[in-house]
């Protein structure tokens, strides 16, 4: 096989790689709190152990999140929050604690604040929040503090990640280097931040991988039939 040939097959599935994280996009533009994701790619050198020593190829070497914030959805629960410029929640899920925008959260039976999977929204020291069961009037502050006709039973816990993040799921991350309090966080109560997905612009960009794919689908069916009639004049001598 050529080095042509290698060369396309990796672009091929490069293509593809875009084209999965662009339809991941498109299937979660209605997805509270998620953020858009960009494969990147780099180039690196492959030996071929031929007269040509190595040979430029490509790859998938990560992926960037776009932590723009997302357009605000008023739905007046009590228990929505929205964070108004940096910051994430932070839940304790049996994998460890993960960061995330999506503040749907509500009560367990238990009295905890939970988000939608069960798992136990953090306040800034890392516990779980209690709230009684007679709380009422229940309103959250600004800054995250939960009281209840004037009493503070809580804080929800704003945090920024140290270093690099990476996805945990759809809503979530994992940050590796930790993460650390937030000193003036502000929040919403009774908002939720949607998706910062444009619909429009993934569309086009699948157009123009889905064209990129094509192309190359074409070069190397050409590539093909040449090394087809290459070998038939061979055996033809």
């Amino acid at each position: 096989m050529s080095n042509a040939v290698y060369a396309a097959l990796t672009r091929q599935a490069g293509l593809m790689q875009e084209m999965q994280v662009v339809a991941n996009n498109l299937a979660n533009s209605s997805t509270t709190g998620y953020k858009s994701d960009r494969a990147l790619f780099a180039e690196f050198l492959a030996g071929t152990g031929e007269a040509v020593d190595r040979v430029s190829m490509g790859g998938l070497a990560g992926h960037q999140f776009d932590l723009e914030q997302g357009g605000m959805k008023f739905t007046g629960g009590k228990f929505d929050l929205a964070i108004q410029g940096e910051g994430f929640f932070v839940v304790d899920t049996p994998d460890g604690a993960r960061l995330t925008r999506a503040g749907h959260f509500q009560m367990s039976a238990e009295g905890r604040l939970i988000d939608t999977q069960g798992n136990p929204v953090l306040n800034p020291a890392g516990g779980a929040i209690l709230i009684p069961d007679d709380a009422g009037n229940i309103s959250i502050a600004g800054d995250g503090t939960i009281s209840s006709e004037g009493v503070i039973l809580g804080q929800v816990g704003i945090v920024r990640p140290e270093g690099e993040m990476t996805r945990a799921g759809n809503t979530s991350f994992n940050a590796p280097g930790g993460f650390q309090p937030i000193e003036d966080p502000r929040l919403v109560q009774g908002a939720l931040e949607q998706s910062n997905v444009s619909p429009v612009l993934e569309v086009a960009r699948m157009i123009e991988v889905q064209r990129a794919y094509e192309a190359g689908q074409a070069m190397l069916e050409k590539e093909d039939e040449r090394v087809s009639r290459f070998i038939e004049t061979l055996r033809q001598l």
